[in-house]
């Protein structure tokens, strides 16, 4: 399954990237965070492919009755798993919390009660397929891994668990804006793991 993901930084050539035809046979699209909306409501309206995302900390509040706080067409999987293509997927939206107020951002406590609320869900995975994610989609990295010295781009420590318990083949994330050509900051495999930082987009063929 070929992917194009997406976090953070509007990239004006992939308007007309996507409509050359240069992704063509992309089979779908996941939004990684702190992305407008109307950016990614255009990819999916371009290719025509699913779009699933999570929300990043410079996005606003999920409201479900308004329109601007969600990607028209698009599923948001924050805290939640879908089936696409008998691929299991995974969503944890925000970001560690810098800010007293800042809107999808947590403590890391925070973050840990967030994702055992995913536990049904994946246990539920696990005995209908035999496992519980094979793609866990984030904004942040998780703690040690992509993440950067300031305060408000650490990792979140809850992502580090939630790779131990669902055992995803990828995780796919954005937050940390790397600019150097250097792998490790981001591509790492940690155990069962890929971990990718997507920033600004990638193509992953699966």
């Amino acid at each position: 399954m070929k992917i194009l993901a997406v976090s953070d930084q509007v990239v004006e050539r992939v308007y007309t990237l996507a409509n050359n035809g240069h992704f063509k046979g992309i089979d779908l699209i996941l939004g990684c965070g702190d992305l407008p909306y109307t950016y990614l409501e255009y990819l999916l309206t371009v290719l025509n492919r699913p779009l699933f995302y999570v929300p990043g900390n410079h996005d606003p509040d999920f409201n479900p009755r308004d329109e601007r706080s969600k990607a028209d067409g698009g599923s948001n999987l924050d805290l939640e798993t879908a089936v696409y293509n008998q691929t299991l997927i995974g969503g944890f939206g925000g970001s560690v919390r810098y800010r007293p107020d800042g809107t999808n951002q947590y403590t890391q406590s925070e973050a840990f009660q967030r994702a055992y609320q995913m536990i049904p869900k994946l246990l539920v995975n696990r005995i209908k397929y035999r496992r519980a994610l094979d793609i866990l989609i984030s904004h942040s990295p998780p703690m040690g891994i992509h993440d950067d010295n300031d305060q408000a781009h650490h990792g979140l420590k809850a992502l580090n668990w939630l790779l131990g318990f669902a055992k995803p083949r990828y995780l796919f994330h954005g937050h940390t804006h790397f600019y150097r050509n250097n792998i490790a900051e981001f591509d790492t495999i940690i155990e069962e793991t890929r971990i990718i930082n997507v920033y600004p987009y990638k193509v992953i063929d699966t």
